[in-house]
């Protein structure tokens, strides 16, 4: 059986799961740079999951999109964090409609047993901390692409 290569998922929509940290590296590199109002964060608490609404940049589609001189695009998913024991937040107000956070990395410090805290760090200093029995994240693609609004690759001045 061959690897499959970064080419074979260039059009479908992405469904990732991440049960380490490596596989986590993944997901958060395709979630690098996604945006989401404050109001589409859901801690499920009797699900025991964080759910996030955001409207993620297609990282994996940027070198087809210059090649073929077509605009960059972005795309509505669906991160779960899944065996949620605990949610807390540092300069998020989930209540405020009027609020853009842009999600920098998802990172995870645990021990054996799988357990410990995912946290999602936010541009501007905020973050969201997700205390978890297991590492469980998923990542799903819920509507088509669409051209990203501002046309341009996202920077980081470093």
């Amino acid at each position: 059986m061959m690897d499959a290569e970064f080419s074979d998922g260039a059009e479908r929509p992405v469904n990732l799961g991440a049960l380490d940290a490596d596989d986590l590296g993944v997901i958060s590199a395709l979630v690098q740079d996604a945006v989401l109002p404050a109001t589409e964060i859901k801690w499920l608490r009797r699900d025991r999951k964080l759910a996030l609404l955001v409207n993620r940049f297609r990282w994996e589609d940027v070198d087809q999109a210059k090649s073929q001189r077509r605009p960059v695009e972005r795309v509505q998913s669906l991160v779960v964090i899944n065996d949620v024991n605990g949610v807390a937040s540092q300069g998020v107000n989930p209540r405020d409609a009027d609020v853009i956070l842009s999600i920098l990395s998802l990172d995870f410090d645990g021990v054996a047993d799988g357990a410990g805290a995912l946290t999602i760090t936010l541009a501007g200093d905020g973050a969201i901390r997700a205390n978890v029995d297991a590492l469980d994240v998923t990542l799903r693609d819920v509507t088509r692409p669409y051209i990203a609004p501002s046309g341009n690759v996202p920077q980081h001045n470093l």
